[in-house]
């Protein structure tokens, strides 16, 4: 979904410029986090064919893994879901047949 990849895209943009700000080379940060330079360059693209977890590799070198602790914790509409108390129907109904 385009959404999703402007997401991953800002993301990787966002770490990139984390590491620049540490003076840190992409050699140091991916030898750190035990991963290619190639995997980090895609990490720095917003790959989506990069796994979560070599985010998580790269976010814990550059002292940011906490980051990932704020994702979904303002969940605005899941609150307002809860608050409202909407039933959620497991199946739709059956269709009646003749």
């Amino acid at each position: 979904m385009p959404s999703s990849l402007k997401v991953l895209k800002e993301l990787g943009e966002n770490i990139k410029l984390a590491r620049l700000r540490r003076k840190l080379g992409a050699a140091q940060v991916s030898e750190r986090a035990n991963i290619s330079r190639a995997t980090l360059w895609h990490v720095e693209k917003g790959s989506p064919s990069v796994a979560m977890g070599t985010y998580c590799q790269v976010l814990f070198v550059l002292g940011l893994d906490k980051d990932l602790l704020k994702v979904a914790a303002d969940d605005a509409l899941g609150r307002k879901l809860q608050d409202a108390e909407l039933e959620v129907k497991e199946r739709a109904p059956r269709k009646k047949t003749k």
